[in-house]
């Protein structure tokens, strides 16, 4: 029923009324709601709407954030499994270890990591304990012999007791890094 109805049969309202279906089909069973209620139910139904769009909207986003988040932390476990088997290994310089080795995992996405590893301790041998290469000391800080002679002692009494020139130049040599 409209308003032109009501009025037409002689029934007026003190609000001008608007019609709703209070029924889950049925076309005849209709209350007479006033218009500025069903104004206001329009206004808190759009604003619902609006709400769930916002909500959904912020759904998305933190799923999304929990996939980047989800992403760094299987990087992360990575990294950390990664660094526990070079230490195990033996690994002197951990950070460039991991770095050569992340990327070469990177490169071969089928990598293996016992493998990267191994062939990582083959080719880059002093980043390793085992395979560590020592530098040899400086002419300012020379080692000592066994039985508590300097390699100066030890170069000058070569030279004495040989008379090689060669052995002479080397304590020379020697002599003149001490002096």
């Amino acid at each position: 029923m409209s308003q032109i109805e009501t009025q037409s049969a002689g029934r007026l309202t003190p609000d001008i009324l608007s019609e709703t279906e209070v029924g889950a089909g049925d076309g005849d069973n209709l209350k007479l709601v006033p218009v500025a209620e069903s104004i206001r139910y329009r206004k808190r139904a759009q604003s619902a709407e609006k709400k769930v769009e916002a909500l959904v909207e912020d759904l998305a986003e933190a799923k999304t954030q929990a996939a980047k988040m989800s992403e760094q932390l299987k990087g992360i476990q990575a990294e950390q499994k990664l660094m526990r088997k070079l230490a195990a290994a033996g690994a002197l310089d951990l950070e460039a270890a991991v770095l050569i080795a992340r990327d070469r995992i990177e490169d071969e996405p089928e990598a293996d990591l016992d493998g990267v590893i191994e062939q990582l301790r083959k080719e880059k041998q002093y980043l390793f304990a085992g395979g560590a290469v020592t530098a040899k000391k400086t002419a300012g800080a020379k080692e000592r012999v066994a039985n508590s002679q300097t390699i100066l002692d030890t170069a000058a009494r070569r030279a004495a007791t040989t008379g090689n020139r060669a052995d002479l130049q080397k304590y020379l040599r020697l002599r003149r890094n001490f002096i």
